[in-house]
């Protein structure tokens, strides 16, 4: 486990929060591991999760000082992928309560790749959002070419890729990258209130929302119409859709506790 993430825990919420703001929370393979490990164990018992940074950054991109040789000759620069980040989005995808991402400052690289991961991005007026890959001679990675193609279209997506440029957080919101922009001073804020509103919800639901809006990404619409069917059956045995279903019949607010 690293020093570098700190785990705040209330109500049902845990905050999960990149600490190497010197750095500007530049990733290692050490805090993807860990990040993973935490995000794991804390679904077990949160409600819903929200991944924050620093005022400067959510987290530069990979920590390159920490990650590459002096001599890259022969040096497998995918192999960290495999092995840590490729991983932790993989989690990210599977995990059982929805997750909040609050961004301040620069989401850069595989920073990015995480912030945009979540399934609400929350970000200052001031965050922005960069590709810088192809500055390095490098491909975007974290299933970056995968988010951003999905939210933002092949040619938005291509141009973040090739130009390389800062993409301001108003620019992202206006394209479909994000779901909110707020102050600078209230996105933590407005982040754990979202997550608080989300830990007194139908958590199994989401669970299968989470699992639906992921496989429909990927599929076609006869897909989805299957997948909808399969996990509908799966809502329909919870407690949460026998207690929304009773307190609809009773007029009355839902008490999930699943």
């Amino acid at each position: 486990m690293t020093d570098k993430i700190l785990v705040e825990r209330k109500d049902g919420v845990t905050t999960l929060r990149l600490n190497d703001p010197k750095a500007m929370n530049a990733m290692t393979a050490d805090m993807a591991g860990a990040l993973r490990d935490l995000l794991i164990s804390e679904s077990k018992t949160a409600r819903s999760i929200v991944l924050a940074g620093s005022e400067r950054a959510f987290s530069a991109g990979a920590n390159l000082n920490a990650a590459m040789p002096d001599d890259t000759t022969g040096f497998d620069v995918g192999e960290t992928l495999e092995k840590e980040y490729n991983p932790l989005m993989l989690t990210i995808r599977d995990l059982e309560v929805p997750v909040i991402s609050a961004v301040r400052g620069a989401a850069a690289g595989v920073g990015a790749s995480i912030a945009l991961a979540c399934d609400i991005i929350v970000a200052g007026k001031s965050a922005y959002f960069l590709e810088a890959f192809a500055r390095i001679g490098l491909i975007p990675d974290g299933g970056a070419t995968w988010l951003l193609t999905k939210a933002v279209g092949r040619v938005r997506a291509m141009e973040m890729m090739l130009l390389a440029e800062k993409i301001p957080a108003e620019q992202a919101l206006d394209w479909g990258l994000i779901t909110r922009v707020t102050d600078d001073g209230a996105v933590e804020a407005t982040a754990l209130d979202i997550a608080a509103r989300l830990a007194q919800g139908p958590s199994q639901s989401y669970s299968l929302i989470r699992k639906a809006a992921w496989s429909a990404a990927d599929s076609d619409f006869a897909g989805a119409l299957s997948t909808e069917r399969k996990l509908q059956k799966e809502a329909g045995e919870t407690r949460d859709f026998a207690e929304g279903l009773a307190a609809f019949k009773e007029k009355r607010a839902p008490r999930f506790q699943s």
